[in-house]
């Protein structure tokens, strides 16, 4: 198992002895509480027992928010329209704390294809990145209301063992922090390179909504029963 420090996490189990987990990463400047209250929502009939695991982030400054500390997945430096200036190995770091998550799970009994890695935002950035590139197959990866940074480094570094891994993209037409037109570019990407996505989208703007939990729920059916 990784030496990474593991984070702090949520944890709701939805019964006992879960084989499955959901590990999901909140967005910047919230914590690790902020997807907890969504469980119920996307529990179905047929579904396993599942553990989701909610991570915290670490406390970093962020140079676009003047150098506030806060919540962070990794540091935004600056953002122009559509272009974001983000700190590369902020998120290889954070890709090396999911992975020690995801060890995590296997030493607790959850084999790597029991696993769906999903994320908001900056989140959604890590369940990209680690997600594709992660050296063990996983049961899913989803990506809400995101973007691909750095679409050069996960084409070098794409796991072929991921490349059949179902992903779901979901993103709001009236996002005005992450505009949609970036989570359609990075699905438009994801589904040129041979990846088996499915994009989604909601009239609602950076958050999520009944009708997206739905969809998600369903893909969590599909890819866990």
């Amino acid at each position: 198992m990784s030496a990474i420090e593991l984070p702090d996490c949520v944890e709701v189990l939805t019964g006992p002895s879960p084989a499955h987990s959901v590990i999901w990463l909140h967005g910047l400047g919230a914590d690790g509480h902020d997807f907890e209250p969504v469980v119920p929502a996307l529990i179905r009939p047929g579904l396993p027992v599942i553990r989701f695991v909610f991570p915290h982030a670490p406390l970093i400054p962020v140079t676009l928010n003047n150098g506030h500390v806060m919540r962070a997945w990794y540091d935004i430096l600056s953002i122009d329209g559509d272009q974001r200036q983000v700190d590369l190995q902020g998120i290889l770091h954070t890709r090396e704390l999911v992975n020690a998550l995801i060890e995590q799970e296997k030493a607790r009994g959850v084999p790597s294809g029991n696993i769906v890695l999903a994320g908001f935002s900056q989140g959604g950035v890590i369940a990209y990145m680690a997600g594709l590139s992660h050296d063990e197959r996983l049961a899913g990866v989803i990506g809400l209301s995101t973007y691909l940074p750095d679409r050069s480094w996960l084409a070098a570094n794409r796991s072929p063992l991921n490349l059949s891994t179902p992903v779901f993209a979901g993103h709001g037409d009236d996002d005005d922090v992450v505009p949609s037109s970036l989570g359609r570019t990075a699905a438009d990407a994801l589904l040129a390179a041979g990846y088996p996505l499915q994009w989604h989208s909601y009239p609602m703007p950076h958050t999520v909504c009944p009708e997206e939990l739905d969809d998600i729920a369903d893909f969590l059916l599909a890819v866990l029963r």
